[in-house]
């Protein structure tokens, strides 16, 4: 039985196009519906990589009773998080209100009005084991809406009420002990065995480890590092990098880092990536280098399409068996390798006859003694190319702008840092299918591609991570067109987002859709959140171009961060980073030159992090828009040959050289 979610683009709401039950995707329709038909509205929200989302469709959503109890009684709406960031956190919210927790599949019932009056996440077919079952749930909801509606609409007047209360603050400012206090947090919390922090499921938070890096090198900190150095080691070894293919699944099940949870994302592997390269410009670790290149490799074959966009991930199950694609047995190996290779493989990765996950065994080099193979070995080809063909991974191939552009910065850096060419022209080629593929006819972007379509207006974090992968192809090619479009961008997210009253950007734009709160996010959860993001476009701004209004756009943003982070700022690393660089010292270089980027600069910037150092490249080609950019670089001559450099550092500008190595960086 067909249903309306059959003709939409998103991966996860196709999954469920088939279902019995009679599902709408989000629209007026829907709760015009409900309100004719006088029906509570049941909302689920997920995507199309979620194991437990999987579960839940296969046990209720394709089951017949279920879907006559839904069809019968409510109104009932697909949502894919992935597509509505904004609706998942209006009701995420509503859910961590209600039972103290979240994630998803999420679910929700409420009023015709979009009030909700109940919260939940996963939820069997039938109740048991502790768990409430659904079938159970909805028909006291079905009963209590006929019988005690007066009750359910005024829980859902008050959770409506309580999510649209203003935060006030904590009245803090913008100090260096923002960052002590992230620090200290994170040490607290750090698993000195395994490194990572807190205890399972464990996440490697790789905007965790940019900020110790930063705070290492700021606050002279070594800790800091070596906190950074043992998780992303351990993270390595562990089962959650796919030691064959590459990549990053998104969580551990365990302290270790052995049995993940499978599905991988681009957002993980985009971070990830950027977080080793900056570990191997930091410490020259090779093994870092190799793990940033491998997980290159794997977002440039299993995620980049055709046209150059990046899809979102690739899912937990395998024929409906969660993990199937990356367990092998001793037997299964030594028969795609032979007798020979197949024993040191599985005595290098850790694979047993008695197994690590339901029988089979995940490769891991935890407990190795040997070196692992060269990611560029034949025989790790083999295997690869035996598990692509053994089972298939389901492929979520929508394209995210804010994910693309997370990938962006992440293959720019690293492009830059490990001297990989194809790294950069891959972030290049993202940043034109966004140009082709993703802006509106008056120039404003939209947050989802998929199958020739672009839907759904960009929210605070397209606007805000976009503008920062700009000033990132800015950072490495020195082109001006990308600082230029990154004004451009930042103009736009000041003006769409930005609450003039209270202070800080909310995650939809002004003319947005009208939920039944506007959030404004400031938690960094499995990416920096918009405000942190935002933050840091300002700030990198303020400092490049040296104009007053991004300064001031800048202090508004550290401000309201400091505010509404100061008493936990581990939650919010990005914008703590984004903090460090406005109160630590900081350098400003204009490179006014003849012939382009001196080999130099170019080299200083690839060996060193260089975070505190922002750069301007001068020439005669660019010059004029380069004054449009950063109106003070007008007044500063090219030479006719060579190149002069013009340093200042925290305020004060030291005399012009032209010798790169009397600026003593």
């Amino acid at each position: 039985m067909a249903n309306r979610l059959r003709q939409e683009k998103s991966p996860y709401l196709i999954q469920h196009g088939e279902n019995p039950v009679d599902w709408y995707p989000w629209c007026e329709e829907a709760f015009l519906t409900a309100a004719r038909e006088d029906k509570p509205v049941f909302l689920s929200i997920g995507y199309s990589t979620c194991h437990w989302c999987h579960v839940m469709a296969h046990e209720s959503f394709e089951d017949p009773e279920v879907a006559a109890l839904l069809n019968r009684e409510f109104v009932s709406i697909k949502v894919d998080r992935e597509e509505r960031p904004d609706i998942d956190a209006v009701y995420m919210s509503v859910c961590q209100a209600m039972t103290g927790s979240g994630g998803w599949p999420l679910t929700i019932v409420m009023t015709p009005e979009q009030k909700p009056f109940f919260a939940g996440t996963y939820f069997p077919k039938h109740g048991g084991y502790g768990w409430f079952g659904l079938i159970e749930l909805l028909k006291q909801i079905a009963d209590l809406w006929k019988n005690s509606r007066e009750e359910l609409m005024r829980t859902g007047s008050q959770i409506t009420a309580a999510i649209n209360q203003k935060q006030t603050g904590n009245g803090r400012k913008p100090d260096r002990q923002l960052a002590e206090r992230a620090y200290g947090q994170l040490a607290r919390r750090f698993d000195h065995r395994w490194g990572g922090f807190g205890v399972a499921p464990k996440f490697p938070t790789p905007h965790n480890l940019l900020f110790l890096m930063a705070y290492a090198h700021g606050a002279g900190e070594p800790n800091a590092m070596k906190m950074v150095e043992i998780t992303l080691e351990s993270v390595a070894k562990g089962g959650i990098f796919d030691q064959i293919g590459g990549g990053f699944s998104r969580y551990s099940t365990d302290e270790m880092w052995l049995v993940p949870h499978f599905e991988k994302m681009l957002y993980d592997n985009a971070l990830l990536l950027l977080a080793y390269a900056k570990a191997y410009q930091h410490t020259r670790w090779e093994r870092f280098a190799d793990t940033a290149q491998r997980t290159a490799r794997y977002i440039l074959r299993e995620l980049t399409g055709e046209e150059g966009g990046c899809f979102c991930g690739q899912d937990a199950d395998s024929d409906v068996v969660e993990g199937k694609y990356y367990g092998f047995s001793p037997e299964e190996i030594k028969g795609v390798l032979g007798k020979e290779y197949g024993e040191e493989f599985c005595r290098r990765y850790d694979i047993t006859p008695s197994g690590n996950f339901e029988g089979k065994s995940i490769p891991n080099r935890i407990h190795a003694s040997e070196d692992g193979w060269d990611r560029d070995d034949p025989r790790l080809e083999k295997l690869y190319d035996y598990r692509r063909n053994r089972t298939k991974l389901h492929k979520d191939d929508k394209i995210l702008l804010s994910w693309n552009a997370w990938a962006m910065i992440a293959l720019a850096r690293a492009g830059q840092i490990l001297g990989e060419p194809s790294y950069l022209e891959a972030a290049i080629r993202i940043h034109e299918f966004i140009k082709s593929k993703m802006v509106t006819a008056n120039d404003r972007l939209y947050l989802r591609y998929r199958d020739e379509e672009a839907a759904n207006g960009g929210q605070l974090e397209d606007y805000a991570v976009y503008a920062l992968a700009l000033l990132e192809l800015y950072r490495v090619t020195f082109d001006v067109q990308y600082l230029q479009s990154a004004i451009h961008r930042a103009r736009q997210m000041v003006e769409l987002f930005e609450d003039g009253e209270k202070g800080g950007y909310y995650m939809t734009a002004f003319d947005g859709e009208r939920l039944i709160a506007r959030p404004k996010e400031t938690y960094d959860g499995a990416m920096p959140s918009g405000n942190s993001a935002a933050a840091m476009v300002l700030q990198t701004l303020a400092s490049l171009t040296g104009e007053r209004s991004w300064q001031a756009a800048a202090d508004r943003q550290l401000l309201f961060l400091a505010r509404e982070i100061g008493e936990y700022p581990s939650a919010s690393c990005y914008g703590v980073l984004a903090i460090m660089n406005a109160l630590y010292p900081r350098r400003e270089l204009v490179c006014a030159a003849s012939d382009g980027l001196p080999d130099e600069l170019k080299d200083y910037l690839k060996k060193h992090p260089a975070d505190d150092l922002y750069v301007l490249l001068k020439h005669k080609e660019n010059a004029e828009t380069l004054a449009e950019c950063a109106p003070f670089t007008k007044d500063y001559p090219i030479p006719e040959q060579g190149s002069i450099y013009y340093l200042c550092e925290n305020g004060a500008c030291k005399a012009p050289v032209s010798d790169f190595s009397q600026l003593n960086l």
